[in-house]
C-alpha cells in the first residue's frame, strides 16, 4: 500500500527543497544565470531530474525563489542592521559595515550576481531598485534616529551604502586587517563622528579580530 502523503514534500531522497535552492544559488553566483538549469542541478546534487518537481513547478519557480532568497539574505540583514539597537551613530555604522565583513550575513557575490541578472531583465531590475530604495530608506531612517537633518540623513545613507555596493560591483578583495584598520575612518566619514574606542574593540570581538600590538 503506498502510505506516501504528498504534501510531505520537503526531504528524503528527492533531496529537500532548502539542498535545490542551495545548489541553484552557489551555480548563480560561480558561473551566472544560465547555469541555473534543472539537469546540471540534478547532476551537481546527484539526484534525479524529476526529484526537481517535488519541490519547484517550473525553473521559473526556481527563479522565483532565487530572487526571494536574495531579498531574505540580503535586504532583510542589512535593514535589520540599520534598526539594530545603538547607543551611538558610530556604534550604528558598525552595526551596518559589519554585515558586509566576510563572516556578515549579506553575501557579496549573489548581490553582484542579481545586480548582472537585472541588466536582462527588466522585472528583476524592477525588484533591485525596490531593494536599494529599501536599503537606502533603512539606513536613512538610521541617521534621522540620531538626529541628522532629513537632507543629510539622505546622502550620508546613499554614501554609505554606495560605497558598500561599489566595492561589490568592483569586487574588492581586502584582507581583514587592511578592512578593519580602514573601518574608523570609514565611520568618521559616514557619520561625521568617530567611533569611541570601547566601540571598536567590541567591534573586533564580534568579529574575531585581534589587532596587531
Amino acid at each position: 500500500m503506498d502510505t506516501h502523503d504528498p504534501d510531505q514534500k520537503d526531504s528524503g531522497w528527492r533531496g529537500s527543497r532548502e539542498g535545490w535552492l542551495t545548489a541553484a544559488r552557489d551555480a548563480f553566483v560561480e558561473a551566472g544565470l544560465d547555469a541555473v538549469k534543472i539537469q546540471p542541478l540534478a547532476a551537481r546534487l546527484n539526484l534525479s531530474r524529476t526529484s526537481f518537481y517535488w519541490f519547484f513547478k517550473d525553473r521559473g519557480a526556481l527563479l522565483d525563489a532565487l530572487l526571494d532568497d536574495w531579498e531574505a539574505t540580503n535586504t532583510a540583514s542589512l535593514i535589520t542592521a540599520a534598526e539594530a539597537y545603538a547607543e551611538t551613530i558610530g556604534e550604528a555604522v558598525l552595526n551596518l559595515i559589519g554585515i558586509f565583513l566576510d563572516d556578515g550575513p549579506f553575501a557579496s557575490g549573489l548581490d553582484l550576481a542579481v545586480r548582472g541578472w537585472a541588466h536582462q531583465s527588466e522585472a528583476v531590475a524592477a525588484r533591485v531598485n525596490a531593494a536599494d530604495a529599501a536599503r537606502l530608506d533603512a539606513i536613512r531612517r538610521m541617521f534621522g534616529r540620531f538626529g541628522f537633518a532629513e537632507g543629510e540623513a539622505d546622502v550620508r545613507a546613499r554614501t554609505v551604502y554606495l560605497v558598500q555596493i561599489g566595492y561589490i560591483s568592483m569586487q574588492v578583495r581586502e584582507d581583514m586587517a587592511t578592512r578593519m584598520a580602514r573601518i574608523p575612518d570609514y565611520v568618521k566619514t559616514f557619520s561625521g563622528l568617530p567611533a569611541s574606542d570601547r566601540e571598536l574593540r567590541r567591534f573586533h570581538a564580534l568579529h574575531g579580530f585581534q589587532p596587531a600590538a
